[in-house]
């Protein structure tokens, strides 16, 4: 992934950082040689986003995070992948809220990788537990709650839980790799209908198709 060096980065426009604020998160690790692994579906997703709402991802290197703002059905939509490794996701609230104040967690949207479904399945969940994701544990932990929206996308399993680092730090085959970026592009959709329509009719279409 390349991202654009930061210059005039985010808008600090009083008309629209007064607006209802939703918080787009996008997980993985940074740097090319984790771009194309399966435990980046999450990054993958969030870039599907901003080119669909037309924001430019640009790098704050000193918050750690790559970010764009978009203006969607009325509300700012923040976007983020934070650029800590995935253990360390939740560093990132700390200055989003500086910035922005605080987020409430059904404005908060993760967009993670996830073992137990099949590559490119996507579902969406409200709350719940953790799955042992360390990317959720980290944003749960920072968050103070595990109250935020979650979009999962299936990168499959290895079938062997000796095996699951080596598999999520791999780059998928590539009819897999394309299962996974349709995956993707499902997640956009899913997260632009949270924003839009809410968690019950969003859960209620995507929950119940294929990617």
């Amino acid at each position: 992934m390349l991202w654009l060096r930061r210059s005039r980065l985010l808008s600090d426009s009083p008309s629209l950082q007064a607006k209802a604020k939703w918080l787009v998160l996008g997980l993985g690790n940074p740097g090319d040689k984790y771009a194309s692994t399966r435990h980046n579906a999450g990054a993958w997703a969030l870039e599907e986003i901003s080119r669909e709402l037309s924001v430019a991802l640009r790098l704050r290197p000193r918050d750690e995070m790559v970010t764009a703002e978009a203006d969607y059905v009325g509300s700012l939509v923040v976007l983020c992948f934070p650029q800590t490794f995935m253990n360390e996701s939740g560093r990132v609230l700390a200055p989003l809220r500086k910035k922005y104040g605080s987020f409430d967690g059904s404005n908060i949207i993760v967009i993670h990788d996830e073992l137990d479904l099949d590559a490119g399945v996507v579902r969406v969940k409200s709350g719940g537990g953790l799955a042992g994701h360390n990317g959720l544990k980290s944003i749960a932990a920072h968050f103070g709650s595990n109250d935020f929206q979650r979009i999962r996308i299936g990168i499959g399993h290895p079938g062997d839980r000796n095996k699951v680092l080596n598999w999520v730090l791999s780059p998928p085959p590539k009819e897999e790799a394309e299962l996974i970026r349709l995956g993707a592009k499902v997640a956009k959709d899913a997260a632009l209908s949270l924003i839009a329509q809410g968690v019950e009719k969003t859960m209620g279409e995507f929950n119940v198709r294929q990617a």
